[in-house]
């Protein structure tokens, strides 16, 4: 039984949108992240208002919301690149199905 037997005749859809954002997602998930990071390291230099516990604080409550900013990022790109591949892979070549005798086949009961 061979199990790779292409479907003669059929023509692949050529790549589109989803091949181009694919290859972005590795630049959006290094980007995203560097870019949050400076920015809270830059919040250390621009908090500067009040004791130096509020300071603390309000430095901490921002890298939490940083972190939070990077986790949804890599949701995001993981989950966008994992759809880009389903769409790359229905794109691809089309298989024979095995077939399958189904004893009403071509008498379906009602």
């Amino acid at each position: 039984m061979n199990w790779l037997r292409k479907l003669p005749g059929f023509q692949r859809t050529p790549y589109g949108f989803e091949w181009r954002l694919l290859r972005m997602m590795p630049r959006v998930f290094v980007a995203g992240t560097l870019l949050s990071i400076a920015i809270a390291g830059l919040a250390r230099f621009f908090i500067t208002r009040g004791s130096t516990a509020e300071i603390a604080r309000q430095v901490q409550l921002f890298d939490y919301l940083m972190i939070g900013v990077v986790a949804v990022l890599w949701t995001a790109v993981f989950t966008v690149s994992i759809g880009c591949v389903i769409v790359w892979l229905m794109k691809g070549p089309a298989y024979v199905a095995d077939g399958y005798e189904v004893s009403h086949s071509d008498k379906p009961k009602v």
